[in-house]
């Protein structure tokens, strides 16, 4: 069952890690590489930012972006700015997020996210919260997959085995942790079902494209390979 207001503090607390985090690097920092190909962290920086404005959007009706050229243009366009207006930028999206989710509207109404998706008003702040927590880890300053708290593993290795679930492209395949928790996914596609087991961790960054998934046992077959998200 999804708490929203639960949820909506989640997200307040990650979003103050990740600022406390940034906050103690010098200005000179976020030219440097984050762990996403090509971007610097000022480009991790500014899609958090955007994408909390994007939510916005949604949550109000608005297409969630202009355009996917609109989107990147408006990431590169912000990526070399001082640290300080970098931070500045994420704490007041952050908090126009808040407002927009605390306005009175009906949680369970649809809404409409990018590229066709559809979800309920509700499970937005969760998608917010992960947006959070996974872009902290590609900052790549210090904050790891292990460091995730566990009730967001576990909700976000569900929220992306259910993604998979019967994508055409994998097989059946069942999901265990070392915690004792299963999932299933895939079955779209023809192969041997197998079964990926590991720690919570080294489970979501696979599913989630932060990890090659090396250190994960595979039973019955070899480790399917993921559509990109």
């Amino acid at each position: 069952m999804i708490d929203h207001a639960d949820d909506l503090a989640s997200v307040q607390a990650a979003t103050e890690r990740l600022l406390h985090a940034v906050g103690t690097l010098d200005n000179a920092a976020v030219t440097q590489s984050s762990r996403l190909p090509g971007w610097t962290l000022g480009h991790v920086l500014t899609h958090l930012a955007r994408n909390a404005d994007a939510l916005v959007n949604v949550l109000e009706g608005r297409p969630m972006y202009a355009s996917a050229e609109a989107r990147d243009a408006d990431i590169e366009a912000g990526a070399a700015r001082p640290l300080e207006e970098q931070l500045a930028d994420v704490r007041e999206s952050a908090e126009r997020f808040r407002a927009a989710c605390a306005a009175p509207a009906d949680p369970s109404r649809t809404v409409a996210l990018r590229n066709g998706v559809t979800d309920r008003a509700e499970r937005v702040p969760f998608r917010r919260w992960i947006e959070v927590e996974l872009h902290h880890v590609d900052l790549g300053t210090g904050y790891e997959l292990e460091d995730l708290p566990a009730d967001f593993t576990e909700r976000e290795t569900e929220f992306l085995a259910a993604r998979f679930s019967g994508h055409p492209d994998v097989p059946a395949t069942t999901l265990s942790d070392t915690g004792g928790r299963t999932w299933t996914t895939g079955g779209g596609a023809d192969g041997v079902p197998v079964t990926v087991v590991g720690t919570p961790a080294d489970l979501l960054g696979w599913l989630a494209g932060r990890r090659d998934g090396g250190a994960l046992s595979v039973k019955g077959g070899d480790l399917p390979k993921l559509p990109p998200l």
